[in-house]
C-alpha cells in the first residue's frame, strides 16, 4: 500500500496566517502539522508517500521533508492546480499509485491515541487483502459539520450523509481513508458536486453500493484533531504540548518512528539529532539513540 497526503487549499479560514503559507505548514506546537499525517502512514507501514498541495507551496514541502531518504522513506511531489475535491487526488495520483491499495490521510489532522498503531495496521492488511475500502470515524458531539456515517442493525453501515442538517447519528467521518486501487477508477466517474468538486462521500458511497465499505471507529482512547480554526489550531498545540510534557514522549515525530521500525539505524538517527542544533527536539532524538528508543510510539 503506498500513501497520500493531501496538502492543498488555500487555508481562507486562517487567514491571515495563511496569506503566505500553506496551512498545513504552520507549527501544530513543536512540528510543522504536516508531520502529524505523515506519521500516520508511517505507523500504518507504509513507506512511499505523495505529498499534493498547490503549485505555490509544493516547493516548501520539498525543501522541508526532501526524498524521504533520511528517514528511510520516499516521498513524491505533485501539484494541484486548483482545488477540485478530495477524490481528486486519486485522479492526480494514479501514475503513483499504479496497481496499488491507497491510504489517504488530510494534511491537516491530527491523531493520536491507544491502540492507534494495531488499527491502522488492521485498516491496511482488510484492503490488501481483502480489497474495497475502509473509512474511520469518531463521535462529535456536532456531526453537521461533518460527513456522517448512519448504521442499521448489526452495526452495518446503511447511508453517508455530508454535512447533514439533520445528522441521523454522531459518527463524523475522520479524514483517513483506505482504498484498493479500484479507487482510481471509481473517481473518474464521478460527476462534480454542486460545488464543482469531487466528492470523497461520493467515492465512500460507491463502495457502500458495492457492498465493500467497512468502518474502523476511533474509540474513547484516541484524540482526533481538526486544526481548520484558529481555535482548533490553538487546541491541537496545547493538546500536543500537554501529553509531551507529562510523558516526555513526542506525538508525531517521524524520526523516532523511522527509527523504531527499522527504516534508519542509530548512527543515522544520532545525525538527525545533532543535525537539530542541540535544540529540545534533537536533544530528544540522541536521548532515543542512547536508550536505543524504547519509549511507545
Amino acid at each position: 500500500m503506498k500513501g497520500i497526503v493531501l496538502a492543498g487549499g488555500a487555508g481562507s479560514r486562517l487567514y491571515p496566517v495563511t496569506r503566505v503559507l500553506s496551512k498545513q505548514l504552520l507549527p501544530v506546537y513543536d512540528k510543522p502539522m504536516i508531520y502529524y499525517p505523515l506519521s500516520v502512514l508511517m505507523l500504518a507501514g507504509l513507506r512511499e508517500v505523495l505529498i499534493i498541495s498547490t503549485p505555490h507551496d509544493l516547493p516548501r514541502f520539498e525543501e522541508l521533508l526532501g526524498s524521504g531518504e533520511r528517514l528511510g522513506m520516499r516521498f513524491a511531489y505533485l501539484a494541484q492546480p486548483e482545488p477540485k475535491g478530495i477524490a481528486q487526488a486519486f485522479l492526480l495520483g494514479a501514475e503513483f499509485l499504479g496497481t496499488s491499495p491507497v491510504c489517504l490521510v488530510l494534511g491537516d489532522n491530527v491523531l493520536h491515541g491507544s491502540g492507534l498503531t494495531g488499527l491502522l495496521a488492521r485498516c491496511v492488511t482488510t484492503v490488501e487483502h481483502q480489497g474495497g475500502a475502509v473509512i474511520a470515524t469518531y463521535v462529535v458531539k456536532d456531526p453537521e459539520r461533518y460527513g456522517v456515517v448512519t448504521f442499521g442493525r448489526g452495526g452495518a453501515v446503511v447511508g453517508l450523509e455530508e454535512k447533514p442538517a439533520r445528522p441521523r447519528s454522531n459518527h463524523a467521518v475522520v479524514g483517513l481513508y483506505f482504498y484498493d486501487n479500484e479507487v482510481i477508477s471509481i473517481a473518474a466517474g464521478l460527476t462534480p458536486s454542486g460545488r464543482g468538486e469531487l466528492e470523497i462521500t461520493d467515492v465512500n458511497r460507491a463502495y457502500l453500493q458495492r457492498g465493500t465499505l467497512r468502518v474502523e471507529h476511533l474509540g474513547r482512547g484516541v484524540a482526533w484533531l481538526d486544526t481548520g480554526t484558529h481555535e482548533t489550531l490553538l487546541d491541537a498545540s496545547n493538546f500536543v504540548q500537554t501529553i509531551e510534557q507529562r510523558q516526555g514522549l513526542k506525538i508525531g515525530c517521524l524520526e523516532e518512528i523511522a527509527f523504531q521500525r527499522g527504516y534508519i539505524d542509530r548512527n543515522r538517527l544520532i545525525e538527525l539529532g545533532k543535525a537539530m542544533h542541540a535544540n529540545d527536539y534533537g536533544r530528544y532524538l540522541l536521548e532515543l539513540a542512547r536508550t536505543d528508543g524504547e519509549s511507545a510510539l
